[in-house]
C-alpha cells in the first residue's frame, strides 16, 4: 500500500492486490488470494517491485498497473523470506526461501539463473553494498558469504554466531566491512569481514595477468560492478545453453 498524508491522519491507498497464480486467468481469479512475505522496489526503476509470497513465487510489479503482474518467476518450493534487487544492476535480484535455496535471478527470465543450496531454510539475503557479485545470506544457525566472481558455485566464508538463539536476519554495513545478525533472542551480533571479502572497483588483482585493460582503467565504480554483473550473467546463460 501507498500511505497519503492528508490534513490531520495517513490514509492508505492500495497498490496492487495480490492474486494466486493458477494455470489460466479464469483459474487464477477462482483461486482467490496469494500470501505476501517481502517485497522490495528497484532504486533504477522506483515504481517496479518484487514481492515473494508464501506459496514459492516471487511477482514483479508496478506502481502504475495495479490489475496485474508484470511477470512471475518460479522456482522455489516453499515461502520466499527475501527478495533483493543488486545495488548495481537493474535486472538482478536475489531470493531466499524456505526450500533451503539461495536463488539468483535475471528479471527477464522467469526462471532462476543460478542456485545455491543451504541445508537448511535461508531466512535472509543480502548483496554487499560495495560489489554487485558479493552477498550474503543466513540459515537458522549459519552465515554464509560468496563472491559470484571468485568463485561462481562455491561458498568463501562461513560463521555460526552463536549456539542457542536463531538467526532471523543480516545487514551490511554500507561503510564499514561488517555484517549484523540478528536473533530470535533480540541480539544482534556483529561479523568483521575479512579483506578477500570486501574487494571492489577496478583493481589489478581481479585480472588475469594482473593488469587492468585500458577499457576499465577510468571507470567509475558503480559501471565496472554493473558491467562485472553482466559478464557473470553471459557466462552463466552460455552454460545453460551447452547444458541444454
Amino acid at each position: 500500500m501507498n500511505w497519503v498524508l492528508m490534513k490531520n491522519k495517513l490514509e492508505p491507498e492500495e497498490v496492487i492486490r495480490l492474486r494466486l497464480v493458477g494455470k489460466n486467468e479464469e483459474e487464477s481469479t477462482l483461486i482467490g488470494l496469494a500470501c505476501g512475505l517481502c517485497f522490495d522496489f528497484n532504486k533504477f526503476e522506483p515504481h517496479i517491485f518484487l514481492v515473494g509470497t508464501e506459496e514459492g513465487k516471487i511477482h514483479k510489479c508496478s506502481r502504475a498497473y495495479s490489475g496485474q503482474y508484470q511477470e512471475t518467476y518460479i522456482g522455489h518450493n516453499l515461502a520466499v523470506y527475501k527478495v533483493k534487487w543488486n545495488n548495481f544492476h537493474p535486472r538482478t535480484f536475489i531470493s531466499a526461501s524456505a526450500d533451503w535455496t539461495v536463488k539468483i535471478w535475471d528479471s527477464k527470465i522467469s526462471s532462476q539463473i543460478m542456485s545455491f543450496e543451504q541445508g537448511m531454510q535461508v531466512v535472509d539475503a543480502m548483496w554487499a553494498p560495495y560489489s554487485s557479485t558479493v552477498f550474503a545470506c543466513a540459515t537458522q544457525d549459519k552465515i554464509f558469504v560468496y563472491d559470484l566472481n571468485v568463485d561462481k558455485i562455491g561458498k568463501l566464508a562461513e560463521q555460526k554466531p552463536s549456539k542457542q538463539p536463531r538467526l532471523t536476519n543480516i545487514a551490511f554495513n554500507q561503510r564499514d566491512p561488517i555484517i549484523l545478525v540478528g536473533d530470535t533472542h533480540g541480539g544482534i551480533t556483529l561479523l568483521k569481514l575479512s579483506p578477500n571479502l570486501t574487494k571492489s572497483g577496478v583493481k589489478p588483482s581481479n585480472f588475469p595477468d594482473a593488469k587492468v585493460p585500458k577499457e576499465f582503467e577510468n571507470m567509475p565504480l558503480e559501471e565496472y560492478e554493473k558491467q562485472k554483473m553482466e559478464t557473470l550473467l553471459q557466462v552463466v546463460s552460455k552454460w545453460e545453453r551447452e547444458d541444454s
